[in-house]
């Protein structure tokens, strides 16, 4: 079948399993022994010996017939071996060899195995780790050790997240997909395996003995067998996370209210130690009540609405004595901002500005659950390639190059140390101080950026020339510390990042870099005597325009509402951040020397907002059908727009760019108070020559703040003193 043997949801089966009856094995068994008797040469070299772990003898007092049983890479099942309730004693079978000609249940299979191979793609059969544990030994008996409070992991194995939603129609499938997708945003997928559980395998198949976790996210009636399935389950100490779903346990009931079906509500949300989160939800229209006369005893987990009936949209709800809970959920936590339910741009806004707060609450119900939702590990760091934009420029890069490095191929400076390699092995060592760079651009691949993409969008003189790039880097901001002062300002140095492990904001504060952002530091060396030289604030608000602008100046992108914020952000209107500007500056001698890092969204959607959101939102408001864009195009775009813009400044000085800054800026005609909730209240003005913001009091005096002792809260409309 040239492991492409697909049995269940596209997944690829390790190992058949047969149920053999009385008839068939003494006819193999006669078979066997007339084969033994014509066999010529019986040596032990020559034996024929069934492989381990293909074809295996259940028993002999098994009723039912042939039927294939999923392992740990089948959807729908708990990953473990079979362990039916009548299938005692499995492990002290033996083993036997068998011919499928030799058997009618064997050519059923074989025949209805070859049907489904017809119908399989490669494209929609995903590989899978092979599961070298998954033998009879970790099938367990019925002397299962005792469970007292949390369910035991029996197998072995990574524990199981099953998904039941309904029927096996494309739009429930489809479902799975959209639930599946945010819970592995929360948790680990390295330790646990997120499985679909149709209706047939959790009526027939032992899933429940390695789930840790049941999700039920249908509308469907669940029928009453598999409803006994799943209270069979629980009251194992199994958990349930119902979400949107008609099942309830306990007294709970699942009432109607259409005037709440997809609408946008305020949700208080009551955390396990009592704090509470507040939210915009959209909700699916129906409410639980209590309809056992007050005799319930629910949970800490608790979400209602802020409406005067307080309708109860979160429970948590204890089941049994050992340890079993369900937490159900008429929220639609599982459902993006951009879902195709979400009517018009106001819901949009709400529940994206709610979006991190949504991941905050199933994140708790999922740790209640008993799941563990820390941050994934950190990836593992990547060597950095030497990428020369223009061919021309790779030549004197070399050269220069080889009379700035040591001995052994090194150029270090107080951060780190840059090891020039031709080609890179796995031996070579790479750690945050000590990072390896190729310079054979032929060798240079990678997903997730485009070289030539790239180059397309760069329309430069000078900057972003030559690239170092790299997949996992601790940040960006160091990678150029020991070439900045000596390589030709003509090359351009941009170091460019797909993830960062140790990003940078201002302060202190961390830059979280996850997949799907435009990561880079951009080296520019500006004149103390020139226009922006004596204007060096003014760097990071050219810096946020020139974002803001590479995406709106695209035909047809000029109304994606990405706009600009003093004095170093990048903002989804005026509502939520998508990006920031860095700016480190060393004056030596008569030229400053400038590290400008920037990082904004592109693609990252979760679990704030990024550029691409508000393409996909537009295309819904508008009926149109802007592509998605890229986190390459747009860096080469961003360089290019900044360095018109620098050009326009050291032409015309701030009145050359500030028309187009108080354009995309948020700020324009804002009332906000000084120094907190009870001070003065001022009205911003616009920026100085400095590029520091001007606001205007009651008395008509203009006050200049400064960034680098203030900060925006753009949520309370207050400038405060920044924490030190």
């Amino acid at each position: 079948m040239e492991d492409r043997l697909q049995m269940a949801d596209g997944l690829i089966p390790q190992k058949i399993v047969l149920h053999l009856q009385d008839c068939t094995l003494k006819a193999l068994e006669t078979s066997n022994k007339q084969a033994h008797i014509l066999q010529q040469n019986p040596e032990p070299s020559t034996e024929s010996k069934p492989e381990p772990d293909i074809m295996e003898y259940i028993g002999k007092d098994d009723p039912k017939v042939l039927r294939a049983h999923p392992t740990q890479g089948e959807a729908g099942t708990s990953g473990s071996e079979p362990a039916e309730e009548d299938d005692k004693g499995v492990g002290s079978a033996e083993h036997c060899p068998l011919h499928l000609s030799s058997c009618h249940e064997c050519l059923e299979l074989e025949n209805s195995t070859i049907e489904s191979v017809k119908f399989a793609s490669a494209e929609n059969i995903p590989d899978l780790p092979y599961d070298h544990s998954g033998g009879l030994e970790d099938v367990a008996d019925d002397s299962c050790p005792e469970r007292e409070g949390r369910r035991v992991n029996i197998t072995g194995k990574a524990p199981n997240i099953l998904f039941y939603v309904g029927s096996t129609s494309q739009e429930s499938l489809g479902r799975f997909q959209e639930v599946r997708s945010v819970l592995a945003d929360c948790v680990d997928t390295d330790s646990y395996t997120l499985y679909h559980l149709s209706k047939e395998s959790a009526l027939r198949d032992p899933w429940s003995d390695n789930c840790l976790l049941l999700v039920i996210a249908t509308r469907e009636a669940i029928p009453a067998d598999l409803s006994q399935k799943f209270m069979a389950y629980l009251s194992e100490g199994g958990k349930v996370l119902g979400l949107c779903s008609s099942f309830t346990l306990a007294g709970f009931q699942v009432m109607s209210k259409s005037t709440l079906k997809e609408t946008v509500q305020n949700l208080v949300f009551s955390k396990a130690d009592q704090t509470q989160v507040k939210l915009s939800i959209l909700s699916s229209g129906f409410v639980y009540e209590d309809c056992s006369g007050g005799q319930l005893s629910p949970g800490q987990l608790q979400g209602h609405l802020e409406n005067e009936d307080k309708d109860r949209l979160i429970v948590q709800v204890p089941f049994g004595t050992r340890g079993g809970e369900a937490v159900l959920c008429q929220a639609h936590l599982e459902l993006p901002p951009s879902s195709s339910v979400v009517q018009g741009q106001e819901d949009f806004n709400l529940l994206k500005s709610s979006n991190l707060r949504r991941y905050e609450v199933l994140r708790e119900i999922l740790t209640t659950l008993g799941l563990n939702c820390d941050m994934k590990q950190i990836p593992a760091l990547t060597p950095l390639y030497l990428l020369p934009v223009a061919e021309e420029i790779l030549d004197p890069l070399m050269q220069w190059l080889g009379e700035h490095v040591d001995p052994e191929g090194v150029i270090k400076s107080g951060k780190l140390s840059l090891k020039f390699l031709s080609s890179y092995t796995s031996e070579i060592e790479i750690t945050p101080s000590a990072l390896p760079v190729v310079t054979d651009v032929g060798a240079f691949s990678s997903e997730n950026f485009n070289l030539e993409i790239y180059r397309q969008n760069l329309q430069t003189k000078r900057l972003g020339k030559v690239i170092l790039f790299a997949e996992v880097t601790p940040t960006t901001m160091n990678l150029l510390d020991g070439l900045m002062f000596e390589i030709p300002q003509e090359m351009g140095l941009i170091a460019i990042a797909v993830r960062q492990t140790q990003g940078k904001g201002r302060g202190a504060n961390a830059w979280l870099s996850p997949m799907g952002c435009a990561l880079s530091t951009l080296l520019i060396s500006i004149p103390l005597r020139s226009q922006l030289g004596q204007r060096i604030p003014f760097i990071q608000h050219l810096m946020s325009l020139a974002v803001v602008e590479a995406v709106r100046s695209i035909p047809e992108y000029q109304d994606i509402s990405l706009r600009v914020k003093w004095p170093n952000d990048i903002y989804y209107s005026d509502l939520m951040k998508l990006g920031g500007v860095l700016v480190n500056s060393t004056l030596l001698g008569e030229t400053f020397y400038i590290l400008i890092g920037c990082g904004f969204n592109v693609s990252n959607s979760n679990p704030t907002i990024c550029i691409n959101d508000l393409v996909t939102e537009y295309n819904k408001q508008h009926k149109a059908e802007l592509k998605p864009l890229r986190a390459d195009e747009l860096i080469a775009r961003t360089v290019t727009v900044l360095e018109k813009l620098i050009d326009t400044f050291q032409d015309k000085g701030p009145n050359g760019v500030l028309p187009l800054y108080y354009k995309y800026w948020v700020h324009s005609g804002q009332r906000v108070r000084l120094g907190g909730v009870e001070g003065p209240e001022v009205w911003i003005v616009g920026l100085d020559d400095s590029g520091f913001l001007q606001v205007q009091q009651e008395n008509g005096d203009v006050v200049t703040v400064h960034p680098d002792g203030n900060s925006f809260d753009m949520l309370r409309n207050l400038i405060i003193p920044k924490q030190q």
